[in-house]
């Protein structure tokens, strides 16, 4: 990754502009390459290549509709030649142009039996410290990426907590797991009752860096591994991509390395429940009552309503700290695709200035989120008649609120809480992300935290 973009101050000049700027870019050139783009039927936006007399090439052109957007330029690193260019752009864009440039070179190529990994050309930038800060979040987005990629069958609990375990050797953190019946024993009864189906034990991963006189931030994230619906089982199409169903912890991990990476000066607790949602005879069964962490008993409606009971217990755990913030990502509700696709991750938030604040240091760096409504009238949707509440109503509609509400139950009212309900998946290829494993939300956080703990 250091190799694609690095502070060489020679190279083929490649020039990323603004349509807007385009005739006042073609204006300024000579007439030979003028009448390049004229006779080449050049439309004004997207990659123009120009030969010297010699036919060597000695100026690109790439045009975009918007070089703040960081997918921008998701594309030019595969688009351009092999060789090294020296970039030639407004520096108000550099930020942008550079994150579309490296995160444009992503490959999850290890499963192929040939390599099939390409050779991509390197961009010249005059600034070691934007380079080396691209490098930060590109590498939290790979690192997400990476982790829901990996086929279920190598990402089980114990995979997911090695993964854990290097990123904090890398970065100084410590890890802690509690793996098995010592869930009971040290009272994490939901994790437990959803994971012990599997021959793959559940966990719960809890990762901790920094000083003890920072503020305490504390992340959360859905670690289930696998999601077969358990006992209420998921149709074939709805099972197809349940290895992403992990994603919730991928993503708090590349928020961490992030907050790591940049030293931010705050107390970082990660917690991830890790559990198999699998079928076998000691399933957890509709119908049953599970007493939490909280000591809210739950009758469980549905069995493929998993992850709120995993997150339950981590949630009641992470407020022991009483830390500054507390934010889990989960990858939820199929209602909050409904709600709003699958490009953009909706959230909740207790706190309507975080919420504020978070939304606008998203869309600063092309990592939009989107506010949905904690709408406590539907907090009766949750009623059981021999429990405390349920794990979700018996109708759909409002899904991803009323499992929001559920989970709200579980952090202290005095605590300021953010819940991402997230795909964590493309199904489609857009510039600078292909299909599979995707980071949504994490450096619209990470930019919120380093605006407030900076």
């Amino acid at each position: 990754m250091n190799k694609l973009l690095t502070t060489n101050n020679t190279g083929i000049p490649l020039f990323v502009i603004e349509k807007s700027a385009y005739q006042g870019w073609v204006n300024a050139q000579s007439s030979s390459n003028q009448n390049w783009l004229t006779n080449t039927n050049f439309s004004g936006q997207g990659l123009a290549l120009f030969a010297n007399e010699q036919g060597e090439l000695n100026q690109a052109l790439f045009v975009v509709s918007d070089a703040n957007d960081y997918f921008a330029c998701g594309e030019l690193i595969k688009l351009l030649p092999p060789g090294q260019y020296l970039l030639n752009a407004d520096k108000a864009h550099h930020s942008a142009i550079c994150f579309g440039w490296l995160i444009g070179a992503y490959q999850f190529n290890q499963y192929f039996s040939t390599d099939k990994n390409t050779a991509f050309p390197s961009l010249g930038v005059n600034d070691q410290t934007l380079i080396d800060n691209t490098i930060k979040y590109v590498e939290a987005t790979a690192l997400t990426r990476d982790l829901i990629n990996i086929p279920a069958a190598d990402m089980m609990p114990e995979h997911l907590s090695q993964a854990t375990q290097q990123l904090a050797d890398e970065f100084g953190a410590q890890v802690n797991h509690i793996i098995g019946d010592s869930l009971l024993e040290q009272n994490y009864p939901t994790i437990h009752a959803v994971g012990r189906a599997s021959v793959h034990k559940p966990r719960l991963i809890d990762l901790t860096w920094g000083d003890d006189n920072h503020p305490q931030i504390t992340l959360v994230g859905k670690g289930v591994c696998f999601d077969s619906g358990g006992l209420d089982i998921k149709p074939a199409a709805g099972m197809r991509n349940m290895k992403k169903d992990m994603g919730g912890s991928a993503h708090v991990l590349g928020l961490a390395h992030l907050i790591m990476a940049h030293n931010l000066p705050v107390k970082l607790r990660v917690l991830i429940p890790a559990v198999e949602n699998a079928v076998s005879s000691n399933a957890l069964r509709p119908g049953d009552v599970v007493t939490t962490r909280k000591g809210i008993t739950v009758e469980i409606h549905n069995t493929d309503a998993e992850g709120r009971l995993v997150l339950c217990d981590a949630l009641a755990e992470a407020n022991n700290d009483r830390p500054e913030l507390i934010i889990d990502f989960a990858t939820l509700t199929g209602a909050m695709r409904v709600a709003l696709g699958t490009e953009l991750p909706g959230f909740f938030s207790t706190n309507d200035q975080i919420a504020a604040d978070i939304t606008q240091a998203g869309s600063a760096i092309s990592d939009p989120v989107w506010r949905m409504p904690l709408h406590s009238a539907y907090d009766d949707l949750l009623s059981s008649t021999i429990a405390d509440m349920t794990n979700c109503p018996s109708v759909p509609f409002g899904g991803a609120i009323t499992a929001a509400l559920y989970l709200d139950k579980f952090v202290d009212d005095d605590i300021d809480w953010l819940h991402f309900d997230i795909m964590g998946f493309n199904i489609r290829n857009l510039s600078g992300r292909p299909i599979g494993g995707e980071a949504f939300g994490i450096r619209a956080v990470f930019n919120y935290l380093q605006q407030r703990f900076q």
